[in-house]
């Protein structure tokens, strides 16, 4: 109901302007009777009041309209010549139109007013004039409703004013219409509303931002002062700077269902030369969101829709014959969270069949066999984004070309959005598609990383991690060569800011002195750790564009003006994900993901197998899995106890053992070597097996063959190696060591406690 109230608001207003600009051009065409344009103007307005009028079920309205329209067309069309009857009978029209939208606005209803003497006089002047009755041309007729004659209505002056003598309603009033509730106002429809100009709106848009940016900069030297008033003062500034920023975003501000309401009608069509069977249905219509950014998403949702109707509904006798009902439907679903505009698109069409994407894209060369075994089924599914995939068997005037899908993606990602694809084969298909309410002003986390500022838009923050001392160095661990954290049992993936800006060389381990800071961002579904230097503040920014020496770089996606008058970068976080793997690659991944390798590599651990060389010529193999990770040492840092000799690790004693005892300890200490240590950890046990060196990592389908005559020895690269279980060696070479290294946890923990 309320949604069909606003719909009649908008119909009177701008029926109300449409009038004004009528009965001025009727005034004008006084010193130019003949002008076409002004008499093509006051056709339209009267034919966009009728149509109206007949679609919102207003019949009096919609006859009054419909025989001044008949009026108007050999006038417009110069069979007929203006004269000041019918001059005078049009501007009767105008009034009459007046009261009935006045009776709309106030009742709902239409009045009890009778016009049908001012349609007989509108009658009357069309065979008036100089032209011949069969010389007209008459506008085809539509059904109307039939109004009674019992009501006689009297036109008084040349300007027709209308007024009704008081007798019984007619039947037609007494109908109910499905406006039967009004709200409350404390002025007219009409004047409660005014037209803007987009242009005005964008330049006011502007100043609100240079306005936040002056705040922002106020704020930053009151917090420098000590004077109260000038504290207090801030305080106000920001205070109504927040609303004045508020309301102007909200008069730009327009409901989704702007884009939306044109939907049905793609969707009727493409059904029909399709010959399909397809409903439309809709929630959350009356979501708001920033014109700009509706504008920009009209057409990647209109090839949306056209994919669900081409690809996505199947035929009725195919939805028959899987036991769906013969109508398919296309759900368009609209909310707000966290910040963003959430947009679904959902069919319960056929779904996508992921062996075929997988095929496809492997055979049109977007990715390898390889890239594609390791690919997750939603992976898969998500291909259809990238640039001229389509499985299509040929082309059509629907769906087939090869492009659409990519460039709705990149439309989406340019305003700040993200897509995403979920489908369940047989069931159906969902596109989530998130954008930002407004792209002029946005809340974002600034950040430091070496001597700039950075600002990340809070919409794609989740957390922040900081990570005290040594334990960044302690927690970050390395697969694949590529950094993770262990948070809350999953593998995050890390990308350190100043190695993206090239700030420094890329790191193999972090700084046991420094904090650590991890700010959890996620993108396209997928979450990553960015490590910056520090975390100076969260606060509105006013968004700049970039020059376009820096706009295709793919990190940045505009820039702001901070408090302190300094230039920030704001981050393209998907920008970022992507050049560092997180996202899929569109040719050439190794893999969908940092995470992904991550998962892939734990997995392959487990039949993977560490080379090294024994010092005494042996070459030996242990599985991957039994060790916790390889370090090297410099000679000096081995210390010397009554038990065993040890190392300092991570505020942790760690007893090492010297493979093949005393002589590799006497061949690295002559040569003043840095050793290499392969960790083991059984439960609080840490202990050292030092090497003389790492030959490789191999896995278990790369040695060449086994050995027949000495059991639990293989060639791998063409050596001979024996393959031992870490722990048993080490529990037969120096049984002491698993004594001592749990005595070390237990007082390393009870040091920790009592810090």
């Amino acid at each position: 109901m309320d949604d069909f109230a606003n719909i009649v608001d908008e119909f009177l207003v701008e029926s109300h302007e449409s009038l004004d600009e009528l009965e001025r051009n009727l005034f004008e065409l006084v010193d130019a009777p003949g002008d076409p344009s002004r008499l093509a103007s006051i056709f339209r307005a009267v034919h966009t009041i009728k149509g109206t009028a007949g679609f919102l079920a207003f019949p009096k309205l919609q006859r009054v309209s419909h025989v001044s329209e008949n009026l108007l067309v050999p006038l417009r069309d110069g069979e007929l010549n203006l004269s000041p009857e019918i001059a005078a009978g049009l501007l009767a029209v105008v009034d009459a139109i007046r009261d009935i939208l006045a009776q709309v606005e106030s009742s709902g209803g239409e009045g009890d007013a009778d016009y049908e003497v001012l349609i007989a006089r509108l009658e009357s002047l069309r065979w008036s004039g100089d032209a011949a009755p069969g010389q007209l041309t008459t506008v085809s007729s539509e059904p109307f409703c039939t109004l009674p004659q019992t009501n006689v209505a009297r036109l008084d002056s040349i300007a027709g004013v209308v007024s009704t003598d008081t007798a019984a309603p007619t039947t037609a009033s007494k109908v109910e219409h499905p406006i039967t509730v009004r709200r409350e106002r404390l002025r007219p429809v009409a004047e409660s509303t005014i037209r803007i100009d987009v242009d005005l709106l964008d330049k006011l848009m502007n100043l609100v931002g240079e306005l936040v940016l002056t705040r922002n900069q106020i704020r930053r030297f009151c917090e420098l002062s000590d004077t109260t008033s000038m504290v207090s003062a801030s305080q106000r500034l920001n205070l109504i700077t927040t609303e004045l920023q508020e309301s102007v975003i909200r008069t730009r501000m327009q409901p989704i269902s702007n884009v939306w309401n044109k939907l049905p009608r793609v969707v009727r069509d493409l059904a029909t030369a399709c010959g399909k069977k397809i409903q439309v249905q809709m929630e959350g219509a009356e979501t708001e969101l920033d014109k700009t950014i509706l504008e920009a998403i009209r057409d990647p949702l209109t090839h949306i829709v056209r994919n669900s109707v081409d690809h996505g509904i199947e035929l009725a006798e195919t939805r028959a014959a899987n036991g769906k009902p013969p109508e398919g439907t296309i759900c368009l679903r609209a909310y707000h969270e966290n910040g963003q505009v959430n947009i679904e698109v959902i069919d319960d069409g056929g779904g996508i069949n992921v062996k075929r994407v997988q095929q496809k894209a492997v055979d049109s060369g977007l990715v390898t066999q390889e890239q594609a075994a390791s690919m997750t089924a939603k992976e898969i599914v998500n291909l259809i984004l990238l640039p001229g995939f389509s499985t299509a068997e040929c082309v059509t005037d629907i769906s087939g070309r090869g492009v659409g899908m990519d460039v709705v993606k990149t439309n989406v990602e340019r305003i700040g959005g993200s897509i995403e694809v979920d489908s369940v084969l047989g069931q159906g298909t969902t596109l989530h598609i998130k954008i930002p309410l407004t792209l002029a002003i946005i809340p974002a986390l600034i950040v430091r990383a070496g001597s700039g500022k950075y600002a990340i838009p809070q919409a794609s923050l989740r957390e922040l991690i900081r990570l005290n001392g040594a334990l960044g160095d302690q927690e970050v661990e390395y697969v694949c060569n590529a950094p993770v954290f262990r948070l809350r049992g999953n593998l995050l993936p890390l990308v350190c800011l100043d190695e993206v800006l090239e700030l420094c060389p890329r790191r193999t381990r972090f700084d046991p002195t420094e904090i650590t800071y991890i700010v959890v961002l996620q993108v396209d579904g997928r979450t990553f750790g960015l490590v910056v230097d520090s975390v100076t503040d969260t606060q509105e920014i006013v968004v700049k564009p970039l020059g376009r020496f820096i706009a295709g770089l793919g990190t940045y996606s505009g820039s702001t003006i901070m408090g302190d008058g300094s230039l920030a970068l704001i981050l393209d976080v998907a920008g970022i994900a992507q050049k560092n793997s997180i996202l899929s690659e569109r040719r050439n991944q190794s893999f969908a993901g940092i995470s992904k390798r991550a998962e892939t590599a734990s997995a392959k651990a487990q039949d993977s197998l560490l080379i090294v060389d024994g010092g005494d010529g042996s070459c030996v193999a242990m599985k991957l899995s039994t060790v916790a990770r390889l370090v090297e040492f410099d000679v000096s840092q081995i210390e010397r106890t009554r038990h065993a000799d040890v190392l300092q690790y991570r505020d942790r004693i760690v007893p090492i053992v010297w493979f093949n005892g005393h002589d590799l300890r006497r061949s690295i200490e002559a040569d003043k070597q840095r050793i290499s240590v392969v960790l083991f950890e059984s439960g609080p046990c840490l202990i050292g097996l030092v090497v003389a060196r790492v030959i490789d990592i191999v896995q278990r389908s790369q040695v060449d063959r086994d050995t027949d005559t000495l059991p639990g020895h293989f060639v791998v690269q063409g050596r001979v190696a024996q393959l031992v279980d870490i722990e048993e060696y080490l529990r037969t070479a120096c049984p002491g060591a698993f004594e001592l290294s749990s005595q070390s946890a237990a007082d390393s923990m009870a040091t920790l406690q009592l810090v």
